[in-house]
């Protein structure tokens, strides 16, 4: 970009802050703290490296970092009403009729045992047991770009009856335990009663139980969801597990479909769709849709998909392997930062 682009880019910027700066004045009583808001701002979009408290403290010209310590863990204001403010902002410039939430959990590696919901578990972030938060989020993604508009923390049980243990990390005393499929159906629902543009809901298996997709049905969405080999599904008068009906899919069904290149290589596969039973409205179908890897191992993933009967199987398959877009917008915007979300 030549240096007339560069200046352009750098006011339009600027000017973007100045916009944001503006529509988060609501969330402060304090004048202070919300100017000292917008220049947290700044610092998260500036190109320090490490976005942690110290760093980003000495990139705003102040001697120590306590002032946005303050900001972040002590200053009065409402994490869900940023949330919210956040999801019409993101929506307003990525809006499409046709996109896609996107659901998926992430951990954060904690130290110590203070932070609320740390616990030992497994780990995808480091691939092993650690020390961790769990975190859910949704995702916003359409042709314009993909952003995060909603997160939960998870709290284990552990956690939710250990009462002074909660108090301590400053849990809510009516915060009663949830499931992370109960987490993000509540996400869901926030996002339909903000009247959120999207057709389409996918995630891994961890959310393809069959009542979140039954919420899906029921406000007329699509999806395409992960589900576990073993999960039983009806077609007739019988019940088998995904595994078993994909053995059953002839061979005449199997399509090789080029979905570009991916974030590890091409992402080309063989998928197949075999329609399961529904008490769907009419021309809508439900489906158990399969992916098998072309490598040696011919390794199968397996999604249940709900959507009118004429979309076509490579608009299901695109939507299976969508979820990359959450990952690669999520690994993104924390390894910018270097440092742990706000708690749901």
């Amino acid at each position: 970009m030549n240096r007339e682009g560069i200046e352009v880019s750098a006011a339009a910027m600027e000017a973007e802050l100045e916009r944001v700066g503006s529509l988060l004045r609501p969330l402060f009583a304090r004048g202070e703290a919300w100017q000292r808001a917008r220049r947290y701002l700044r610092g998260l979009t500036s190109e320090v490296r490490r976005k942690n408290s110290w760093q980003l403290a000495e990139q705003l010209g102040d001697a120590t970092p306590y002032g946005i310590q303050n900001l972040l863990g002590r200053a009065s204001w409402s994490a869900d009403a940023l949330r919210d403010g956040l999801r019409s902002y993101a929506c307003e410039a990525l809006a499409d009729s046709q996109a896609v939430l996107i659901l998926d959990e992430t951990g954060f590696l904690k130290k110590g045992t203070k932070s609320a919901g740390v616990a030992r578990r497994y780990s995808g972030t480091a691939g092993r047991l650690e020390t961790c938060q769990i975190g859910v989020f949704l995702a916003y993604a359409s042709s314009q770009g993909c952003a995060l508009i909603d997160r939960e923390l998870y709290l284990p049980k552990a956690w939710i009856e250990d009462r002074p243990r909660c108090r301590e990390a400053g849990i809510p005393e009516n915060r009663g335990f949830s499931t992370k499929l109960e987490l993000a159906q509540a996400m869901l629902a926030r996002a339909i009663q903000a009247r959120v543009p999207f057709a389409w809901v996918t995630g891994d298996e961890v959310y393809g139980a069959s009542t979140l997709r039954r919420f899906l049905e029921e406000h007329g969405k699509n999806y395409v969801l992960a589900v576990s080999r073993t999960l039983k599904l009806s077609q007739g008068f019988s019940q088998r597990t995904a595994e078993r009906l994909a053995h059953e899919i002839p061979a005449s069904r199997w399509r090789t479909i080029d979905l570009g290149p991916g974030s590890k290589g091409d992402r080309r596969s063989r998928f197949a769709r075999l329609e399961i039973n529904h008490d769907l409205q009419p021309k809508r179908n439900r489906w158990l849709l399969v992916r098998e890897s072309l490598e040696e191992d011919r390794a199968r993933s397996y999604y249940v998909a709900g959507a009118p009967s004429r979309t076509r199987l490579r608009k299901i398959a695109e939507l299976a392997r969508s979820r990359w877009r959450i990952e690669q917008t999520r690994q993104s915007h924390y390894r910018s930062r270097q440092q742990k979300p706000p708690p749901g």
